[in-house]
């Protein structure tokens, strides 16, 4: 079976739903539940929904058809914690300092033409985070999962944050193991709050238990549900059952790994079972859930098709992810965007729905707004400092080097801080950035390349400039 062809029309969206929940009076009971549930390096293809014909994704499809689904979505980062940092802050990567993962430079240093510049590894405690925004607001947050921005014991982990609720959250970038007791081989570092469990157990399951019972908790709300996972990210690890099953499947045209089938699978029955409880609590119309996921897919694990690139680069495949919002009787189920979005708008959005006022020096915007006002031509930025290694493949190889990017509508412009160079595509003729334009139409060219060196100046983003006395071509 051949992809899903790709859908890029109009939205359609309840907006009149939307402006009414906006023009509530401003009480708890119209303050609605968030639950955010976040995958960990899940491609923009790798759902059924998205025309994936391997990975088996019931679950996701039906909140895709019961709510609104993006086209083009993004991560504000192409990795992990940089991402991670432009959602808690509402901010782009120049005004936190988390580039990439730490440390910036480590791995063979003769092939890194730039010092790259110094990266902050947490959240520095004095952002007032997502979390923070919110308690301020009167909800209720719990962290489940992945943190990656800073451990409690040094104050910039979940529960120094924002967060009263922290199971599993520390500093940890990947997971120390899928299944029980969850801790590294040598029992040297385990996942702090699931020291209790079963041989078998599986990560992914017990996370999704303890959101559960978060949800049960405080189901009176208002509550936000910061739902993390560590799944899809390696090292691959499922039930050996479930593997067979993808094993005896017939591989799709650029989907075929079992495992790696098997880890999605378990991360869509967790999205199934938060969205049966949310039913089962009698929430479901005051509760907004929203899927994404951190960065694109790590090639070669999966396949990012028809998107160039993955996980880490400056391409495509990096950065588009999904991003599906639920929303009853507000949105139109089976309602799909294209308005560009990117992960700094999560903040605003959130805080507007718990009618706060949004800080003024967030970058972020209201996903809400953008859509109802179907904002196609809107900016996007990033900016990596940095490099970071292909480990897939013995770190023979740069997943990134010193980049910053803009889209502006259906352009996108790449300059290469090492040499200089530009790299400019059109996404709506060339989604997967193929031909680089930069040379036929100098024009745009240097039109995004003013607007994104603007961008750089009033970010004040550091700039890497210094020769690498190490480096060996």
């Amino acid at each position: 079976m051949k992809y899903r062809k790709i859908w890029f029309g109009a939205t359609l969206l309840c907006t009149a739903g939307i402006q009414q929940a906006f023009s509530a009076e401003t009480d708890a009971k119209n303050k609605p539940n968030i639950v955010f549930i976040l995958a960990d390096d899940l491609g923009w293809t790798d759902l059924g929904v998205m025309g994936s014909d391997y990975y088996e994704t019931p679950h996701i499809d039906r909140l895709a058809a019961e709510g609104l689904l993006f086209d083009n979505a993004y991560a504000a980062a192409a990795n992990s914690a940089p991402s991670r940092a432009c959602m808690m802050t509402g901010m782009y990567t120049p005004r936190h300092g988390v580039f990439t993962v730490s440390p910036p430079d480590r791995g063979d240093r003769t092939k890194r033409k730039l010092i790259p510049i110094a990266n902050t590894d947490d959240v520095r405690a004095d952002f007032v985070t997502m979390a923070e925004a919110l308690r301020q607001q009167g909800y209720q947050c719990g962290h489940i999962g992945k943190w990656h921005l800073g451990d409690d014991a040094d104050g910039t982990g979940p529960l120094s944050q924002g967060f009263i609720w922290n199971v599993g959250g520390n500093r940890a970038g990947a997971p120390y193991s899928y299944f029980y007791p969850y801790c590294l081989p040598n029992k040297s570092k385990c996942h702090l709050g699931l020291d209790e469990g079963k041989p078998g157990e599986y990560l992914t399951d017990r996370l999704t238990d303890e959101a559960i019972s978060f949800m049960k908790s405080h189901k009176e709300g208002p509550f936000f549900l910061h739902l993390s996972h560590h799944a899809v990210h390696t090292a691959l690890q499922a039930p050996d059952s479930l593997v067979a099953k993808y094993r005896n499947k017939t591989p799709g045209k650029y989907h075929t790994n079992p495992v790696y089938a098997a880890m999605i699978e378990k991360l869509d029955d967790s999205v199934g079972k938060i969205c049966q409880t949310v039913e089962d609590l009698g929430i479901a119309d005051h509760t907004i859930i929203v899927f994404y996921s951190d960065n694109g897919g790590s090639e070669p694990v999966t396949d990012n098709y028809p998107l160039n690139g993955g996980k880490g680069m400056p391409y495509e495949g990096g950065s588009r992810v999904p991003l599906i919002i639920k929303w009853v009787d507000k949105i139109e189920p089976g309602s799909r965007s294209s308005i560009p979005v990117t992960g700094v708008d999560f903040y605003p959005t959130f805080v507007t729905l718990a009618h706060g006022d949004v800080a003024t020096n967030l970058d972020g915007k209201d996903i809400f707004t953008l859509v109802a006002k179907n904002d196609m031509d809107r900016d996007l930025f990033w900016h990596f400092p940095a490099y970071l290694e292909s480990y897939l493949d013995g770190g023979k190889s740069f997943r990134a080097k010193p980049y910053s990017s803009i889209r502006s509508g259906d352009w996108k412009l790449i300059y290469n801080y090492e040499d200089k160079s530009m790299e400019l595509f059109n996404l709506k003729e060339d989604l997967g950035e193929s031909k680089n334009l930069s040379e036929s139409y100098p024009g745009k060219r240097e039109e995004l390349y003013r607007k994104l060196m603007n961008w750089i100046e009033d970010t004040h983003a550091p700039i890497p400039t210094e020769l690498n006395p190490y480096y060996q071509e």
